[in-house]
């Protein structure tokens, strides 16, 4: 699941010029997958403010199909997981990653 998270962080940043990392003293374990924080390395490394990423909300990789579930930055982590858990998570366009297909969907 790590692999996969640190795949979708390359995914996420592009061509920016700064490596974003997973935070990994911080991950949460679920039976159904791992929630990850991450951060611009610059800032892990300097602690200077302006190396950090503005909005960074946690998301999910899946333990049975590696999927990436992406949770919205409004709202607390406890409810989107309360609705992810129940069956009642409502994702945005791009609320899903698939790595091994290398794309974005809402399903």
């Amino acid at each position: 699941m790590l692999e996969i998270a640190k795949k979708y962080l390359k995914k996420i940043n592009g061509s920016s010029e700064d490596e974003l990392i997973i935070i990994e003293d911080i991950t949460l374990e679920k039976l159904y997958g791992n929630i990850y924080y991450y951060e611009f390395k610059r800032f892990i490394e300097t602690g200077n403010n302006k190396y950090s990423v503005a909005i960074c909300a946690p998301f999910l990789v899946e333990k049975e199909m590696g999927r990436v579930v992406n949770f919205s930055t409004s709202g607390y982590l406890e409810n989107h997981l309360k609705d992810y858990e129940n069956g009642t998570f409502e994702p945005s366009l791009r609320g899903y990653w698939y790595p091994d297909e290398d794309r974005f969907n809402y399903k």
